[in-house]
């Protein structure tokens, strides 16, 4: 008896540690979305964990995003300031299927981000590419290819639009999970140079792993396109996208998350904005029992003449 008791007691230390390791908070993507100006007015599929929500939970979230877009060749220019505001909640409606629903508003609104811009470029040894080179808080888009040229837009409608998402699990164990997507998307602009009306669809394939305080997340996706944001640009009917990211718990409450974002270009040509847009984010996580506060930082990388110089998101998430 007495041999026995420290194998007990070793056992109830061991499933002590067990147990408090599986109750570790998993790191999960930042709420974000894309930036790149053509792609953040349309439907982009998103990064997402495949990972299940606690049964029956819901989280209500809540982002203010606010870019600065800088976008420029020889064939197009595009110069202003991009704010957007999201809204919705995502459910976990079985132990498989997990719905969201939100709504996004994006407008051209003067954010004064062109002297944090450069301080941000030149702190870091990444190079203007030009933008010192003009006057600042510009509302412009250029494309004499195809006759585009709007001036003055400050304080109009990008997109407004509504979202909706729902997911079913694969597969699941302690750590990987796999699951499927797909995504609706009704955009509705009333009035301005971006008036339109866009009803487009996505599917995407997730895959989560976990495994104590480390996280990686990835999503491949698709995107059926309807009209063009700028009707006179030649639009592709799908685009790709495919994302990954790193997430560390540093402690429960804080955690840090990074991911990597290709956009497939979207505009039907062989100049810049056929490319894909490359951004990276960085963000840090503060969770506060049912509540998490999130800030993130977006910069465009690799092709510096199709997407936004640089963008700051703060959200705010609470689980009911």
């Amino acid at each position: 008896m007495k041999a026995l008791m420290p194998r007990l007691f070793t056992v109830m230390i061991l499933s002590l540690c067990s147990v408090s390791s599986l109750a570790e908070p998993i790191v999960t993507p930042l709420k974000t979305y894309v930036q790149s100006p053509v792609q953040s007015n349309s439907l982009t599929t998103e990064l997402r964990s495949a990972f299940a929500m606690k049964d029956d939970s819901v989280e209500l979230f809540a982002t203010g995003t606010i870019s600065s877009v800088w976008a420029h060749s020889e064939s197009f220019s595009m110069d202003y300031y991009q704010n957007q505001v999201v809204t919705g909640a995502q459910w976990q409606i079985t132990s498989k299927f997990k719905a969201e629903l939100k709504y996004q508003y994006n407008y051209a609104g003067n954010n004064r981000l062109d002297s944090f811009v450069y301080g941000f470029h030149d702190f870091f040894g990444i190079g203007q590419n030009g933008r010192d080179e003009v006057e600042d808080d510009q509302f412009s888009i250029s494309v004499p290819k195809y006759g585009v040229d709007i001036q003055d837009f400050e304080n109009e409608t990008l997109s407004s639009a509504l979202h909706s998402y729902l997911e079913y699990q694969l597969f699941a164990n302690e750590h990987n999970a796999v699951s499927l997507g797909a995504s609706l998307y009704f955009n509705k602009v009333n009035s301005g140079h971006f008036k339109r009306e866009a009803f487009e669809q996505g599917l995407q394939a997730n895959y989560s792993f976990n495994y104590g305080k480390h996280a990686i997340f990835s999503t491949l996706g698709v995107t059926f396109h309807d009209d063009a944001v700028i009707n006179e640009l030649p639009y592709k009917e799908n685009t790709f996208a495919f994302a990954i990211g790193y997430g560390y718990a540093i402690t429960p409450s804080h955690h840090i998350v990074t991911s990597y974002h290709n956009y497939e270009g979207t505009i039907d040509d062989s100049d810049d904005f056929s490319e894909s847009s490359h951004e990276y984010v960085l963000g840090y996580r503060y969770l506060l029992e049912k509540a998490a506060f999130e800030f993130s930082v977006i910069e465009n990388a690799i092709n510096m003449d199709n997407s936004t110089d640089i963008a700051f998101t703060f959200g705010v998430r609470y689980t009911l």
